[in-house]
């Protein structure tokens, strides 16, 4: 089970940082994603991280605003979330997969997902 947490509203420019904490399981061996929902759109990526060897992903509107990171000895990752923009509110949710993503995360390829946390940016 993923829970996350840290979501709400802030005014452009803010800043917010998400969590994400495995219950029940270690997250060595997995990929975790963040992806997006806004109303009426697709589920879209933000970014990812590899756990054991904490490479990076990241989806081209949120590059040099948004970082992923993980901490070993809580068994969580963190989006921290930078510079927001109006664009950017949506439903967040971590995902996770075990072993490597190949290519440009998507959602069919994440089997666990957390309940979503609604982020909400106002100009």
């Amino acid at each position: 089970q993923l829970v996350e947490s840290g979501g709400g509203s802030v005014q452009a420019g803010g800043s917010l940082r998400l969590s994400c904490a495995a219950s029940g399981r270690t997250f060595s061996g997995y990929n975790i994603g963040w992806f997006r929902q806004a109303p009426g759109k697709e589920r879209e990526f933000v970014v990812s991280i590899t756990w054991n060897s904490g490479s990076t992903n990241a989806a081209d509107s949120v590059k040099g605003r948004f970082t992923i990171s993980r901490d070993n000895a809580k068994n969580t990752v963190y989006l921290q979330m930078n510079n927001l923009k109006s664009e950017d509110t949506a439903v967040y949710y971590c995902a996770a997969r075990y072993g490597y993503v190949l290519g440009r995360p998507n959602p069919r390829m994440y089997d666990y997902w957390g309940q979503g946390t609604q982020v909400t940016v106002s100009s």
